[in-house]
């Protein structure tokens, strides 16, 4: 039994007994008492949260201790000769950076998980780690802050939860007026939801209890899970902001602090939130910050709030796509769009899910509205949707009920759906992030996956570095595109950073 099973031979008894902890009985949970924290409404709570976006002065002697170092090598990994490591991480595209870096490991058991986190691992059916799992891993339950570059559909979503898991096991049960002690940012709602199901069925035998924090839905059901008590809160930040504002929850046990797909954040100009946020989270707490790509405005914000990190990098830190991927670009003028796209759906329908993005909701609405009214089973998902509808679409197009998706980029990153055999970029996008996120929507966990690209003279100043992306995942490019390059402008400065992208806005066509 790893040191910090803190379970007894009762498989349920550790989480069972919370039940004594004190839960709305007044009753001295340890965290509230080593805290000083005497409810919700006191006035020690309401000063905590400022409103203030700058970092407060933190006394960590005032602070209790919290375990964070969970790791135990196992023999196996800790036999491992340095010409073994390295061999491993080349054949895995594995690249680290730190001090002390641990080996990676190669089996699910050499992790040292506890034996309830093995039981659910076996049960998913997974078969080995991820190159992301297999060194985020051990830097994870180590308790060091961590950088993570990797790919979506990579499985670093577990990278981060089991440890969470690990961590929120060895830590004293939850009292009244406690928040969360792991916090997950997400960029958007449909991320985070995928977050807390997966948070849901891994930290089930456990029995933590999780909630999920974003807008465009009625408050009074996250609030009520907030006032009950949860050890997980995945949040969009502005959402997060409100509660905290509202003092529905706070900060102050938070010791896990996870931002997920950090670029997307940044990209949706979410950096004064996160600030404001983390200023109220203790400043020794372990954080783990991940991102698909890793422009220097990435790496400017993880300097802010890391302190002596690990960094895996899986693949390259350049701007990459999945090999997985077959990528197919053509190049069309604006009014061939939709008879290309016809004929393309006319080829390629076999009942399997495609994906089709477009620039604006508009753009969104209108060809799915014309889709349908050829006989195509398609619908729509972007920002201006309810999230009602949004929920609906997303459990249609996953059951296969409505196997065509029309979305903007509000679905590019972090939307895991199983089998999607297609994505079709009917506009271009404003960046070479947002193609490469897009594109990995399929071809994910392994499985191959197709991209069909329109390019119209318009998106000419995004050729070459297109060509690169396409001939580094050596996909064959067509010579129309490289007479393009050859052609183009250069691009603006500053034309691939980020901006306000991503949520239906945009330099939108007139659609076709």
């Amino acid at each position: 039994m790893s040191r910090y099973d803190n379970r007894t031979g009762d498989p349920g008894s550790y989480r069972d007994r919370r039940s004594d902890s004190g839960f709305g009985s007044g009753g001295g949970g340890s965290g509230a008492a080593s805290y000083g924290i005497s409810g919700r409404s006191s006035s020690s709570s309401r000063r905590e949260y400022d409103g203030g976006g700058s970092p407060k002065n933190h006394d960590l002697d005032g602070l209790p201790h919290f375990e964070k170092n969970f790791y135990i090598e196992s023999p196996s990994v800790a036999a491992m000769t340095e010409s073994e490591v390295e061999e491993y991480r080349q054949r895995r595209q594995i690249t680290v950076e730190g001090r002390d870096v641990p080996n990676p490991v190669r089996e699910f058991r050499e992790a040292g998980f506890p034996e309830y986190v093995m039981q659910e691992l076996i049960k998913a059916g997974f078969v080995e780690p991820t190159p992301i799992q297999s060194q985020g891993w051990p830097m994870a339950l180590k308790g060091r802050d961590l950088i993570g570059i990797a790919e979506t559909g990579s499985g670093k979503t577990l990278a981060y939860l089991l440890p969470a898991i690990v961590h929120v096991n060895a830590q004293p049960f939850l009292a009244p007026g406690d928040g969360p002690i792991v916090l997950v940012l997400a960029p958007t709602r449909e991320l985070a939801v995928q977050i807390q199901q997966e948070s849901a069925k891994f930290g089930a035998s456990s029995r933590i209890k999780n909630t999920c924090i974003y807008g465009g839905v009625p408050k009074g059901p996250q609030v009520r899970d907030l006032q009950k008590g949860v050890e997980i809160v995945i949040a969009t930040p502005g959402r997060l902001i409100d509660m905290l504002e509202s003092h529905h929850t706070n900060l102050r046990r938070v010791t896990y602090l996870v931002l997920d797909e950090a670029d997307r954040m940044l990209d949706m100009g979410f950096e004064p939130q996160i600030r404001k946020i983390i200023s109220q989270i203790r400043p020794d707490r372990q954080t783990l910050y991940w991102s698909a790509t890793w422009p220097k405005e990435v790496e400017q914000l993880a300097r802010s709030f890391l302190y002596n990190p690990y960094k895996v990098v899986i693949g390259s830190e350049d701007l990459t796509a999945n090999r997985a991927i077959r990528q197919i670009v053509e190049i069309v003028s604006e009014n061939q769009k939709y008879s290309k796209l016809v004929k393309l759906l006319e080829d390629i329908m076999d009942g399997s899910r495609i994906l089709i993005f477009m620039d604006t909701k508009k753009g969104c609405d209108q060809t799915t509205r014309q889709l349908r009214m050829d006989g195509w089973p398609a619908l729509s998902i972007h920002g201006d949707k309810s999230q009602a509808e949004r929920d609906w679409v997303l459990s249609e197009f996953k059951a296969g009920k409505s196997p065509i998706m029309t979305a903007t980029d509000v679905a590019a990153r972090g939307l895991d759906v199983k089998d999607v055999k297609y994505v079709i970029n009917y506009d271009f996008p404003g960046s070479l992030e947002d193609y490469v996120h897009r594109i990995g929507r399929t071809g994910r966990a392994g499985a191959k996956g197709t991209a069909y690209t329109f390019f119209t003279a318009a998106n000419a100043r995004f050729a070459k570095e297109l060509i690169t992306i396409l001939e580094e995942a050596g996909q064959k490019v067509s010579p129309e595109l490289a007479a393009m390059g050859r052609r183009a402008p250069p691009p603006p400065p500053g034309h691939g950073g980020f901006r306000d992208r991503g949520r239906g806005f945009g330099g939108g066509r007139p659609w076709s």
